[in-house]
């Protein structure tokens, strides 16, 4: 098998796999807070303590896949042109 065929197989097989993970679990954790929903600071003594909520997920510590944004997005765009 040439190079060509292996790198397409391999991309066809990535993407399927990411397609796959996004239809079974739409949401992944938070890259900002690590999926906590809130910062950890510490206090003077050096102990860590719980921080202000997570602006970006709103404190749920989840956030909606790339592939699943993208696919609300086309499903929203279809529904709406075949009205």
């Amino acid at each position: 098998m040439s190079l060509a065929v292996l790198a397409t197989a391999f991309l066809l097989i990535v993407t399927f796999c990411y397609v796959v993970k996004c239809w079974l679990s739409p949401f992944g954790d938070c890259r900002r807070c690590g999926g906590m929903g809130h910062a950890l600071t510490t206090d003077r003594k050096g102990k860590t303590k719980r921080g202000k909520d997570c602006r970006r997920c709103h404190a749920t510590g989840k956030r909606i896949r790339v592939g699943r944004w993208i696919y609300n997005r086309a499903a929203r765009t279809y529904r709406a042109g075949t009205r």
